[in-house]
């Protein structure tokens, strides 16, 4: 047993012979008394057996204490460099943190006694057992304390995408841990391992193989969060549809059309399509092109375009930084004012509102400077043939 025992059972070891020389040098025991406390069970004495029994009693009893005072030494720690992140990091692991401590307790309890190789082994790999377990848990806990502080910021910052996005790294983290403490656990108690990972390997690949579309659509949606092209409530345009976005799941994204009908797209296609998200617009555009009669004189049309530019000029809808108004063709049937100009608002009914506000002014300054707008038309020229017929 000393030859496989851990650090703690050694110490643990020394700890009984140093105790059993002290009593010995000290005390003298009569000897019926000498031979009570050396009666052997199971192959150990009684003094062996009290000893092992004392030790794992004090531990169990002072674990709480033990806590307590690996705490005030973190406190003290984080005070000093004014950190406030131990307390509820400490409050996170206490539980498995107290039953790490008992393990303390009975891996020195144990170590005072002997037994055959085969039970001493297995009593090493228990308590190796159970510490791979303690060491799992405790990443579980460290694991949802960090996403926890990362879920607060999150929310605050609303963004509900990447909010997704990390509860799904979450668990794909937990997995890892697991399975790595799974593998852990059968090679400490003899398993081919070496088969089991290769066995994963092979099942990993076949999955991969049999769910292509899956799996596309897995990493489609990761990197929707990690790009965040848009989020939920969201006005988007796609060659596939167009609406609100209403959900970003694992395997598709939900549009909500303007026809209140609901589309499901994959999100390997949305990851690979373009995308405009109309929601991200800070102003709107209106792009129209104006026509003339030809009867309308030079005078008229610079009086026209004075007036057009000094409404949109003076509108506190329409945004100053980019407006045009000019006189640019002479189409076949009008004399053509291209407009072009943004609204502030980027709300579909407000926008129509403005430009609906915009038409009729254009409306009222052309009747006002006593011009007409054009309409397509065609004029036809008859010939009249003059020729005489003549007798030959």
């Amino acid at each position: 047993m000393d030859n496989n025992a851990t650090y703690t059972m050694k110490l643990g070891k020394e700890l009984y012979h140093l105790l059993e020389l002290l009593f010995s040098k000290w005390f003298t025991l009569p000897s019926g008394v000498v031979d009570f406390f050396s009666y052997e069970i199971i192959g150990n004495s009684l003094s062996r057996w009290i000893f092992s029994i004392v030790i794992f009693a004090i531990f169990f009893v002072l674990r709480k204490q033990i806590t307590r005072l690996i705490q005030n030494i973190l406190n003290k720690i984080s005070n000093s460099i004014q950190s406030t992140v131990s307390t509820p990091f400490f409050n996170t692991i206490h539980k498995p943190l107290r039953w790490s401590i008992l393990l303390v307790g009975f891996n020195i309890s144990i170590s005072a006694l002997s037994f055959n190789k085969e039970f001493d082994t297995f009593l090493i790999g228990l308590s190796n057992s159970v510490k791979i377990f303690l060491i799992a848990w405790i990443l579980f806990l460290v694991v949802d304390f960090l996403y926890s502080g990362s879920r607060v910021f999150l929310k605050k910052s609303h963004n509900q995408s990447f909010y997704n996005f990390m509860n799904l790294s979450k668990k794909f983290v937990k997995i890892i841990i697991a399975v790595v403490s799974i593998i852990f656990f059968l090679d400490l108690w003899g398993y081919n391992v070496n088969g089991l990972i290769a066995s994963l390997g092979l099942v990993g690949m076949a999955v991969a193989l049999a769910a292509q579309d899956t799996t596309k659509n897995i990493f489609g949606a990761l990197m929707i969060f990690a790009d965040t092209p848009f989020k939920v409530g969201d006005w988007i345009q796609t060659p596939q549809a167009e609406g609100t976005i209403e959900e970003i799941g694992m395997r598709s994204t939900k549009v909500r059309t303007f026809e209140d009908s609901l589309i499901s797209v994959p999100n390997g296609v949305v990851a690979n399509t373009p995308i405009t998200n109309w929601s991200a617009m800070t102003k709107r555009r209106i792009k129209m092109t104006l026509g003339l009669t030809y009867s309308t004189t030079p005078e008229q049309m610079k009086n026209i375009l004075k007036e057009m530019r000094e409404l949109l000029q003076n509108d506190p809808d329409i945004d100053q930084k980019t407006i045009f108004v000019n006189f640019t063709e002479y189409s076949s049937s009008s004399l053509d004012i291209f407009c072009y100009f943004f609204t502030k608002t980027t709300v579909w009914g407000e926008y129509l509102n403005v430009r609906e506000k915009i038409n009729l002014e254009f409306m009222r300054i052309v009747q006002s400077n006593g011009a007409s707008f054009a309409f397509p038309s065609q004029s036809i020229y008859i010939e009249k043939n003059t020729t005489k017929d003549t007798n030959v």
